[in-house]
């Protein structure tokens, strides 16, 4: 399994629209992303996303690491 690291929360909203997710709106410290058929996201506008947090959202998104990582 490849390594989640140094990814921002705004370099994270760029590899999820890459899936087709859009920035709806911005709730303080957090990004929220909508998608049409999967579960809408929360990102926090980190400078670094901790590794567990960026895993779930990427399982939420029902995306594998390796998809990801692949768009970044």
């Amino acid at each position: 399994m490849s390594r989640l690291s140094n990814i921002s929360g705004r370099a994270a909203v760029k590899i999820f629209s890459k899936f087709g997710y859009v920035l709806d709106h911005q709730t303080g410290s957090h990004m929220i992303l909508y998608h049409e058929t999967r579960p809408t996201l929360s990102i926090p506008a980190h400078r670094e996303l901790a590794p567990g947090l960026l895993r779930g959202l990427i399982q939420k998104a029902g995306l594998t690491v390796d998809e990801f990582l692949a768009k970044k």
